[in-house]
């Protein structure tokens, strides 16, 4: 897709306007005078075009000048960036199917504090142009949009190339997300990340084999792969375009299929399970999106991949291992194996000597049962970090809702048996998945971003969702 600056000189397939319910008479300055016109005011009369959220409504005849496509987005104190993004998603979904080649969007009437309209509405076209198959009804080529004229050639260009790249980013994790565990194993995770090494000359990645872990003492990572014949991988993907100064380090959970192991998962909706590396994708797309940016940051992207399978050398409920960190751990749900990869690689992580860290896991039904699909659940042992992510999650609407990490949460992983246990109570079990965590980086700044109901999407639009690429691009953008 090509995005230029709106030209009034030159005519578009479709143009797109947003409407507002309680301010509907600013239609008439962005719209031709004549048929168009006429016909315009004659539909907002008859309260065919209401500006109400959701309302889309298309006006196209040889006799006008133009052709007008109409997004209503409700009240104008009330639009929420949410609101926006919905109803330009539903909007582009239906504009796809059409057999058009250029489309102008007017966003001079658009305003939310904090958040760039410009880019958010890039990115959203380059998502709606996605499909895993590689199949889409889309022919549009050219997007121009209309802008404040504050806003310069190199500004505008700029903004473009970054959401262009947020959008890569997001649509790499979506692609890893929606391929199938038969072929996104951990060796494939490995080997997509090897691919950003060959494209861009700024990242360097390494792989880790069993052997290796073994050596580094992994034991509660490879406590999880023992069960399957693929055998588990380490990532590290650097991209550290600055001398000696300290990276962000980002860790993701690749579990690339997750059986429940031994403490087997019921069949219905098992398939989803193949998302449940959602947390290394959202990496791979990160540090691709922060290589195509050129950004002037240090980020270390690091990949704990396994596959969580019921065979006859799986660990059992009541064994116990020991971590890289020595901590030793009884298992008592082998399906609580999310925390186990994580981590040793919250150790490993250690010896870059970040200035940050983010984990970022489908970790807990109980977080979805408790917030829903809408906020990744979020979790910190640093005040400071914490308020960095909700800032990022304010800029970018890519939602999140911290919860508490009290000291009764920690006792609940208390064993007789081991340093902890891998499961606390019936309740609360995002939180004490965090504290378990949390026992791995007491001397670190580090944050656990739950993403179970956020990374996949159910229903009509199931499907990988790329979160939280858009608010960790944003986190390392703005945390130089």
């Amino acid at each position: 897709m090509k995005y230029t600056k709106f030209d009034k000189s030159k005519k578009y397939d479709l143009n797109i306007i947003f409407v507002f319910e309680d301010n509907l008479a600013s239609i008439n300055r962005v719209v031709d005078k004549g048929p168009a016109s006429d016909d315009i005011k004659m539909s907002i009369s008859n309260k065919v075009i209401t500006g109400k959220s959701g309302a889309r409504n298309m006006l196209a005849s040889k006799m006008y000048d133009n052709s007008y496509y109409f997004i209503g987005l409700g009240k104008k104190s009330e639009l929420t960036i949410q609101g926006f993004e919905k109803n330009l998603k539903a909007a582009l979904k239906e504009i796809n199917s059409y057999k058009i080649s250029t489309v102008s969007i007017d966003l001079t009437n658009l305003k939310i504090k904090n958040f760039d309209i410009i880019n958010a509405s890039i990115i959203e076209i380059e998502k709606s142009q996605y499909s895993y198959k590689g199949t889409t009804t889309s022919e549009l080529k050219i997007c121009a949009l209309k802008i404040s004229s504050a806003l310069n050639d190199r500004q505008f260009n700029k903004t473009i190339s970054e959401s262009i790249a947020v959008s890569n980013g997001i649509n790499k994790a979506r692609m890893l997300g929606d391929t199938p565990s038969n072929i996104c194993n951990p060796t494939f995770l490995a080997k997509e990340a090897k691919k950003l090494e060959k494209i861009h000359k700024s990242i360097k990645v390494e792989i880790l084999d069993e052997k290796q872990m073994r050596s580094l003492k992994m034991g509660s990572l490879l406590s999880v792969s023992q069960g399957s014949k693929q055998p588990a991988k380490l990532v590290i993907i650097k991209y550290t375009p600055i001398k000696k100064k300290q990276p962000i380090v980002l860790v993701g959970k690749g579990i690339t299929f997750d059986t429940g192991g031994i403490s087997l998962k019921p069949s219905a909706n098992m398939d989803e399970m193949k998302y449940d590396m959602s947390g290394a994708g959202s990496v791979i797309g990160t540090m691709q999106a922060c290589a195509e940016m050129n950004l002037k940051n240090n980020v270390i992207g690091i990949l704990a991949c396994a596959e969580n399978m019921p065979g006859s050398q799986a660990t059992r409920p009541g064994d116990v291992v020991t971590s890289m960190s020595g901590i030793t751990i009884e298992i008592l749900n082998t399906d609580a194996e999310g925390r186990l990869v994580l981590c040793d690689a919250l150790t490993f992580c250690k010896k870059y000597k970040p200035r940050y860290i983010l984990d970022m896991a489908t970790l807990t039904g109980a977080c979805l049962v408790g917030l829903g699909k809408y906020p990744s659940g979020l979790f910190s042992n640093s005040s400071e970090l914490s308020s960095k992510i909700k800032k990022s999650a304010d800029n970018t609407g890519d939602r999140v809702w911290e919860l508490p990490l009290y000291q009764d949460y920690f006792d609940e992983i208390k064993t007789n048996f081991a340093d902890i246990q891998n499961i606390g109570g019936r309740y609360g079990g995002a939180i004490t998945a965090a504290a378990f965590l949390a026992t791995f980086t007491k001397d670190q700044k580090w944050a656990h971003l739950d993403i179970a109901g956020t990374a996949w999407e159910i229903g009509q639009d199931k499907g990988s969702t790329g979160r939280p690429v858009k608010l960790l691009t944003d986190f390392v953008m703005t945390n130089k």
